[in-house]
């Protein structure tokens, strides 16, 4: 006999939006779509309606709830998602009419956070976000909390479980802040130090899916979950990068921005993003081969000068080239370097224009080093750049790119100073 196993089918989801003019919804559903996928449903098809402004009781107007239900019932569908955010009164009365489970577009994100965080601070920022979504949202959950009644005697259990779940939510909502002050602490903590040591930090931002991480791992071999997927990866990465000058500096990966980012999750990733504020270089990532490249590279700079990040360098940077057919096809975009992290084709210029924001510059000198200063050999080896070396009756003659600090103390044994 043939062995039959049983395969999870995926969600089969249809899209809903209605456009009142403020902004792109054909963008903003094609972005719904992508997000809808990396939930790990299936896309089936998307309605639009244009309205001066959402019902207030299903979203959309009546006939086209009739066209909804209608849809679901034919294609067998068992997710309605909303391009927008719901009240729960409007979830309850569309999951009524069209007998199918109905999240919004919060929901949605907040779902792939949650299945995507593996640190421990990213469970909690999302756990945060949730909750803080959840509270307000309590009294709406139909029959299942409904009350007696507005006044003295008429209080039932249903209003003791709704209050008991608000005190419940409210407290964990507390505990929960508490523990991110001290992640926050911590994380402080260290910035100060690698401030105090000197090490200079660039951060990677931009828009999700823009191949943040598949450039992080070209870079440093980190390591990092690259997937053709919205929010891959949430938790930062921070690794060691030495640049071709000599000098070591921190790149760190960020969690992904994307189009009307609900402000539970900024808020509650706002100790994470603020990470990209306190770098000393930022590189604003972006997805060439997306005809929204420009408005992509605008969200994340918007986002960035909330942030405070105003008079550090951001350098942008157009990744996945390769799929472009032609070079002049590009945008230009500034002083865009323009990279494939899949074929590390750019990533030498990618590695020059960090080179060139340096907050503190190198400098090419020639020594001739006595042999009893092996050890400062050894030291420029390791914090600069050593690129000629040659062993003569005198000592050691070597070309190298230093800092000032190392400068300072080769400054005597300097033969030819690059002018």
């Amino acid at each position: 006999m043939e062995r039959i196993e049983n395969v999870k089918q995926p969600e089969r989801a249809l899209l809903a939006a209605v456009d009142t003019g403020e902004y792109d919804v054909e963008a903003s559903l094609a972005e719904l779509y992508e997000l809808v996928r990396s939930a790990g449903a299936e896309p089936c098809g998307a309605m639009t309606q244009k309205r001066p402004s959402p019902d207030t009781a299903t979203c959309v107007g009546s006939g086209m709830m009739e066209e909804i239900a209608s849809f679901c019932k034919t294609y067998e569908i068992d997710l309605l998602v909303f391009d927008c955010e719901l009240s729960p009164t409007q979830i309850r009365n569309i999951e009524s009419i069209s007998g199918v489970r109905t999240i919004d577009r919060t929901m949605l994100i907040l779902d792939i956070f949650a299945s995507r965080a593996k640190s421990s601070e990213g469970k909690l920022q999302v756990e945060l976000a949730q909750l803080k979504y959840m509270l307000p949202r309590l009294g709406g959950k139909g029959t299942t909390l409904s009350r007696l009644g507005g006044g003295i005697g008429t209080r039932g259990p249903g209003e003791t479980k709704l209050e008991t779940d608000r005190r419940h939510i409210r407290r964990r909502i507390s505990k929960l802040k508490e523990q991110l002050e001290e992640v926050e602490k911590r994380r402080g903590q260290m910035h100060r130090r690698r401030q105090k040591d000197g090490v200079i930090t660039v951060a990677l931002v931009g828009y999700t899916n823009a191949g943040k991480s598949t450039l992080m791992n070209a870079l440093t071999q980190a390591g990092v979950l690259a997937k053709d997927m919205l929010f891959a990866t949430l938790d930062p990465t921070a690794r060691a990068l030495k640049l071709p000058c000599g000098k070591t500096v921190m790149l760190i990966d960020t969690v992904g921005l994307v189009r009307r980012l609900p402000h539970h999750l900024i808020e509650a990733f706002h100790s994470t993003l603020e990470q990209a504020a306190t770098a000393d270089i930022i590189l604003n990532v972006c997805d060439a081969s997306s005809s929204e490249a420009q408005i992509h590279l605008e969200v994340t700079r918007s986002l960035l000068a909330e942030l405070g990040c105003g008079g550090r360098p951001i350098i942008p940077v157009l990744n996945k080239c390769d799929l472009v057919p032609t070079l002049h096809e590009l945008p230009m975009i500034g002083n865009a370097v323009r990279i494939s992290a899949e074929t590390g084709r750019g990533l030498d210029a990618l590695l020059e224009s960090i080179e060139e924001n340096l907050p503190v510059k190198t400098t090419r000198v020639e020594l001739l080093l006595p042999f009893a200063q092996s050890g400062l050999a050894a030291r420029l080896r390791k914090d600069g750049s050593v690129l000629e070396e040659e062993y003569t009756e005198n000592g050691l003659k070597l070309t190298a790119q230093v800092d000032p600090t190392l400068l300072h103390l080769v400054q005597e044994y300097v033969i030819f100073p690059e002018v």
